[in-house]
């Protein structure tokens, strides 16, 4: 099971593994708070395509295109992640405000294929 989650919220059990999808690490959050079991940087968006995002809703479907085509390079790194999802609960972290528009949707739509 593949689940997404603000970091911002409380650690809980039912999270089983905790993932961090950010290029950067959250604002405010101590490592010790987070309770991070995995931090995946390289799984982020680009730098670019983030700035360029800037979480504008008007920009999500060009988003969510452009994620994808950069997912196509870490093709390892989902295949791990759909097999952990198939042992148990990963649950995708993220920092943004906006919990519909963010990288986390658009990865846990990709794994959960």
């Amino acid at each position: 099971m593949i689940r997404i989650k603000r970091i911002y919220e409380p650690p809980a059990a039912a999270d089983g593994r905790r993932v961090l999808i950010d290029r950067l690490w959250p604002r405010g959050m101590s490592k010790n708070e987070a309770k991070v079991d995995e931090w995946l940087k390289e799984i982020a968006p680009s730098d670019e395509l983030r700035t360029w995002f800037g979480h504008d809703p008007a920009k999500w479907a060009e988003f969510r295109t452009r994620y994808r085509e950069e997912l196509k390079d870490h093709g390892e790194l989902l295949d791990r992640l759909r097999a952990e999802a198939h042992k148990g609960t990963v649950t995708l972290l993220f920092a943004a405000r906006d919990e519909e528009h963010n990288n986390a949707v658009v990865l846990k739509e990709l794994l959960s294929r």
